[in-house]
């Protein structure tokens, strides 16, 4: 296993990975964000756009990237493949926990405009209260088209002060519909409209867009705070959606740089939408998006049913969300034995009810290429008296018999409307990301 360095010594690379980070962070306000940003940097970096209506022309030494909903799947195809070539994939997410607009979302009393939200996933609800908060997400209009939309700082859920609540430092306590409630605005309410709000900043070729031509949205509550390095020597880093954008840019910064003609698979990054939900959507990891890909690439590399269950047998899928590092504050909650530490490199995610789908092959691969890469390692499991959460991982394997790694970095304050990590952690996932595409 590898050492891992002094985590207040940055290396400038791990710097300049990590601001690309926080750029794709600012970029992603919602998952739908995070699925074009995907996009868009695999089409700068010559992947052709596939739409899922239409003929795929896919070619041994091709690179292509889909989008469906608030997922993307990006795949390179090696030069010299046949119809059991198998795939290695990068799983991620893109959703990340928090709030959605409701339907009728203007609210309001007592000369406060009010939007309703309702809870997304498990979100840790008494960090997002006074943030300056945006909405984002994608509308679309009566005309059928789809358009991205974020509003840039507009709400805030504001906190009763304490000199009307004097209990509230011996524990908060947050009703999920009464208390959560942003507001955007001063006056009176029927004057308020947040998808008038929404529709006068999308940018539309005909022009303005009429609110009551709205018939459709998904838009969630984003942080606006800009990530950023801080503390000692600047080692730590801050910054929304960690969970799971970190992961989903790594993936990305790993694919982009591979070339085809070095690979021995089908080099392929899933980024899932609705993880923090579960997963069940079309555009989930329990829904058919990988497998409808993985399937037409296969068929036009020529294979059959039975040529495709050979390349999934050949095949690994490496499911990066992050982990808990050891709270410095709560050490009891944490296994006694395994205390994964911020700055210490990604960690390998393992548990005996299969919360986590790492096998003993899959940490062995796991294993083997962060040490082709350089990049420390380290175990996660969790406290007997505390159960772990899930991933994308056993999922996958269950849909599709490929086997499964669970990997991620570790971070303080999951589902946190601002996480924290070490600025390293998430440059080493990448380079490991990278060593498993090279194989």
């Amino acid at each position: 296993m590898v050492a891992a360095a002094n985590s207040t010594h940055v290396p400038d690379d791990a710097r300049t990975h990590a601001e690309d980070l926080g750029a794709f962070v600012v970029a992603s306000p919602s998952s739908y964000h995070a699925a074009a940003e995907v996009a868009r940097r695999a089409q700068d970096a010559g992947y052709a756009p596939l739409d899922e209506t239409a003929a795929w022309d896919v070619v041994p030494g091709g690179r292509y990237v889909v989008v469906r909903d608030g997922s993307a799947i990006a795949f390179a195809v090696p030069e010299q493949s046949g119809p059991t070539t198998p795939f290695t994939v990068l799983g991620t997410h893109t959703d990340s926990p928090g709030f959605k607009l409701k339907p009728r979302p203007t609210t309001g009393r007592d000369g406060w405009w009010q939007a309703g939200v309702e809870v997304y996933g498990g979100p840790l609800l008494n960090s997002w209260l006074d943030r300056e908060l945006e909405l984002a997400g994608r509308i679309v209009l009566r005309d059928g088209s789809e358009h991205l939309v974020r509003t840039g700082p507009f709400a805030r859920i504001p906190q009763l002060a304490v000199h009307l609540d004097r209990s509230v430092n011996d524990g908060l306590t947050l009703d999920k519909q009464r208390h959560t409630q942003p507001v955007f605005g001063l006056g009176d309410v029927a004057d308020a409209d947040v998808l008038a709000e929404l529709a006068a900043r999308v940018e539309s070729a005909d022009g303005a867009v009429d609110p009551a031509d709205v018939l459709g949205y998904d838009v969630v509550v984003a942080d606006t705070q800009t990530p950023r390095a801080f503390g000692a020597g600047g080692s730590l880093w801050a910054s929304g959606r960690l969970d799971n954008l970190l992961s989903t840019h790594a993936a990305l910064v790993a694919l982009l740089a591979v070339d085809p003609a070095d690979l021995r698979s089908v080099a392929v990054l899933a980024a899932f939408d609705h993880e923090e939900i579960g997963s069940a959507s079309r555009s989930g990891a329990a829904g058919p998006f990988l497998a409808d890909v993985l399937g037409r690439v296969s068929r036009a590399l020529g294979a059959g049913g039975e040529d495709r269950r050979r390349a999934f047998a050949a095949s690994l899928c490496v499911s990066s969300d992050v982990g808990h590092a050891v709270h410095p504050n709560y050490p009891e909650r944490h296994d006694p034995a395994n205390h994964p530490v911020a700055g210490g490199g990604p960690i390998l995610k393992i548990n005996a009810n299969q919360r986590y789908a790492t096998d003993a092959h899959g940490a062995a691969r796991w294993q083997q290429a962060c040490a082709a890469a350089g990049v420390p390692t380290q175990e996660f499991v969790s406290n007997n008296a505390i159960p772990c959460g899930s991933t994308i991982g056993p999922i996958t394997a269950t849909r599709l018999g490929i086997r499964v790694v669970d990997v991620g970095v570790p971070i303080l304050s999951m589902h946190s409307a601002r996480e924290l990590t070490a600025v390293v952690d998430p440059w080493y996932l990448s380079r490991a990301m990278a060593a498993v595409l090279a194989g």
